[in-house]
């Protein structure tokens, strides 16, 4: 067919990205947080969807873009990526570099697996502490049944 333009598969469908997102303020809600950025990339680095709470910083969404970034190019959570390169200064730097400063090695970054522990995305909060970050990451990505790809204890 001329002219025909093809869809792409899509694993991560919006409305199950903002539902995910709203799991995941709803608890920053109830533990009043402050404001927060939430980024969701699929497995392409490409933002699916962004939310800025009202009252958040500025930098808050570049971090979120950051940790999501940082988790789904190195595979792992980016806090875990920070804990096992904390004595490697000069990987972590020439990591940013290459990801053009799109790369944030602290919690907050949670790889978004599927029923067979596939990566389908990532998911980037920034605005409380780092610990709290992930949690709500984590929050959002079980309320929709995925798995948070997380380094085992």
């Amino acid at each position: 067919m001329a002219g025909q333009v093809f869809a792409a598969k899509v694993e991560l469908p919006r409305q199950q990205v903002r539902e995910l997102i709203d799991a995941g303020l709803a608890l920053a809600r109830e533990w009043a947080l402050p404001p927060l950025s939430i980024v969701v990339l699929d497995t392409g680095g490409h933002v699916v969807v962004a939310e800025r709470e009202d009252g958040c910083s500025p930098l808050r969404a570049p971090v979120a873009m950051g940790k999501a970034n940082a988790a789904l190019g190195m595979g792992i959570s980016s806090g875990t990526i920070g804990e096992r390169n904390a004595l490697r200064p000069a990987f972590l730097s020439s990591v940013a570099a290459a990801a053009e400063g799109r790369f944030v090695p602290v919690a907050g970054g949670v790889l978004i697996l599927d029923s067979d522990d596939r990566v389908i995305g990532a998911v980037g909060v920034s605005g409380a502490s780092s610990d709290e970050d992930q949690q709500i990451a984590i929050r959002g990505i079980e309320s929709r049944q995925w798995k948070p790809g997380l380094a085992p204890d």
